[in-house]
């Protein structure tokens, strides 16, 4: 098959092992749900929504709790944040149908989920006040730099095991590396690897705050922060190169001509006189604009984070599963995830609110479908839209797909921009 398997970077799994020193789940961390609930305590959030205000009242008084400099936290090394926490499929049936998806493996909806509530623990965990029980900090996720998978399937009836720990800090942001592995034959195979970004802000989530520093122990854990640091100029990179901003490249410009002439229908006018306004699909192709779907969300209190704004991971999994059903129905057949890369959370979406959702197509290679979702909450009474997030998701298709092909100045530049994604994903995997 095309789909072509990540080997698990070495220094994570060496740092994996320094930091286990061969213990299996950690005695704190026993599952997800233990996650879900550790999180409320820290925060204090209320388990009901009628009790909401009054619990962020509450957070209010924290404000005095917060670091002035972050000198004056203590720095905190890569093991203190380690967390490692089982997903029961195997085990625990019971759980299994909230994972489930039809064609029998596990959805990977859920996962980021999972993965979202996790970065976020181990956020706390390096952040944790002896003395305090609960954090003044407002600990959310800001970006999901990327998401490499090397398994197609994930099984829905073996145990899952998730294990991460902060990998870099700035002054009020972190960095969290995190991997998914599942056990076979006594054996835990890894299934993927996730970098998150999180920011630290006041009790409220108005200002940004402090957060302690990271001290690399070893050479390999040096590289790791290396790591973090070069991801961080890359991604300024990315956004500074953006079409939003800058001309395409001479390269980036020579396809959008080839394909406008591509497109050219030369029949008409007799010849040697060809209108540029007349266009013609190619064969084995899809104009841009008939391959997107759209959805909508009204946005529900259960879905609520701690901080009583809608969850990320259920922004996320929404995004997917549209994603999902966008590159289906293009491609005609079960199409895989690949990569998830490169997902800012804009703008917080409030309990209440129309999230739109909308799914486009816009870069296609062999098997692969390259889609990106954009999501705007609408506000009814304002008439108001703001974009919250926008999604990049490469997916493999299991037959080779049409072409997609742009017909306006603007498909060209969201082509352009899938390309340089598609690209950036093909060189990590």
């Amino acid at each position: 098959s095309t789909y072509r398997l990540c080997i698990m970077r070495k220094l994570p799994s060496v740092l994996a092992r320094t930091l286990t020193s061969g213990t299996s789940a950690s005695p704190g961390f026993p599952d997800m749900s233990k996650v879900r609930s550790k999180l409320r305590d820290i925060v204090g959030a209320s388990t009901n929504w009628r009790d909401h205000v009054q619990a962020m009242q509450e957070r209010k008084a924290l404000h005095t709790l917060l670091a002035k400099r972050q000198e004056d936290l203590p720095p905190r090394r890569m093991k203190d944040s380690y967390l490692e926490v089982i997903l029961p499929l195997g085990s625990q049936p019971e759980i299994r149908e909230k994972y489930l998806n039809v064609h029998n493996s596990v959805r990977f909806g859920r996962i980021l989920e999972d993965l979202d509530s996790l970065g976020v623990l181990i956020c706390y965990t390096h952040t944790k006040q002896e003395m305090q029980q609960r954090s003044p900090l407002s600990i959310v996720t800001a970006l999901v730099d990327k998401i490499n998978l090397c398994q197609k399937i994930i099984y829905p009836d073996c145990d899952i095991k998730f294990t991460g720990n902060v990998s870099w800090v700035g002054k009020t942001s972190m960095e969290v590396k995190m991997h998914m592995l599942q056990l076979h034959d006594g054996d835990y195979s890894p299934v993927l690897d996730a970098t998150f970004v999180m920011v630290a802000r006041d009790p409220e989530n108005k200002r940004p705050a402090f957060v302690n520093p990271l001290i690399p122990e070893s050479p390999e854990e040096e590289e790791i922060f290396k790591q973090g640091e070069l991801n961080k100029l890359k991604r300024i990179e990315f956004s500074t190169a953006s079409l939003l901003k800058m001309a395409p490249t001479a390269e980036e410009r020579n396809i959008v001509h080839d394909i406008f002439l591509n497109t050219l229908d030369t029949r008409q006018e007799g010849e040697g006189t060809v209108s540029f306004r007349s266009r013609k699909l190619p064969p084995n192709s899809v104009w841009m604009e008939d391959a997107k779907l759209k959805g909508l969300e009204i946005c529900h209190p259960e879905e609520r984070n701690i901080f009583n704004r809608i969850f990320g991971g259920f922004l996320m999994r929404k995004a997917f599963e549209l994603g999902w059903a966008t590159a289906c129905s293009y491609g005609g057949s079960r199409p895989f995830i690949v990569s998830v890369d490169d997902i800012m959370f804009q703008k917080p979406v409030e309990v209440g609110s129309l999230l739109l959702l909308s799914g486009q197509v816009c870069y296609t290679e062999k098997n692969y479908i390259q889609i990106r979702v954009h999501s705007e909450v609408y506000n009814a009474n304002t008439r108001e839209h703001h974009t919250t997030n926008t999604f990049h998701f490469t997916f493999i298709s299991e037959n080779e797909v049409p072409q997609v092909v742009p017909k306006t100045y603007g498909e060209s530049m969201l082509y352009l921009d899938g390309k340089r994604h598609f690209t950036a994903v093909m060189k990590e995997i």
